[in-house]
């Protein structure tokens, strides 16, 4: 729930983005973030700003945007609630662009617990294969 403590889902948006570029390019930009979220420059200056006012980066116009410690460890949760669902949904054989329409759609609304939940619900079925074709078996083919 967003909050005080917690991002809303936008912000959350942003900062799993804002984190990935980081691990992958070594930076994060505006003009980057606004390119990968197809969303406009300002709209980003404006989130970023926010984001910096929170505690989450520090934000100076014209650097790479920096996350903080808070904003790290808010990041590195959502990136590890997005791999717990695409690992949930890949048990099953959903497609990935399926997957990833429905992760986008749902992943901002889950629980801590739920999340849990469904990791390990992952963990069982991948060790015990046996049972997971059970259940692909049983189930009914959709139209």
């Amino acid at each position: 729930m967003p909050g005080p403590s917690h991002p809303s889902t936008s912000a959350e948006d942003y900062l799993e983005r804002i984190h990935e570029l980081i691990e992958e390019k070594g930076y994060a930009r505006v003009v980057d973030i606004a390119s990968s979220l197809n969303v406009k420059q300002a709209s980003v200056t404006s989130m970023v700003q926010r984001l910096d006012g929170l505690g989450y980066l520090n934000y100076e116009k014209y650097r790479d945007l920096i996350l903080t410690e808070k904003g790290k460890e808010v990041a590195t949760q959502i990136q590890q609630r997005h791999e717990t669902l695409t690992r949930f949904f890949s048990i099953f054989g959903l497609d990935p662009e399926t997957q990833r329409r429905d992760i986008e759609g749902i992943e901002h609304h889950l629980s801590p617990e739920t999340v849990h939940f469904l990791s390990e619900l992952a963990a069982f079925f991948e060790k015990n294969p046996a049972v997971l074709d059970r259940f692909t078996k049983c189930r009914t083919p959709q139209p």
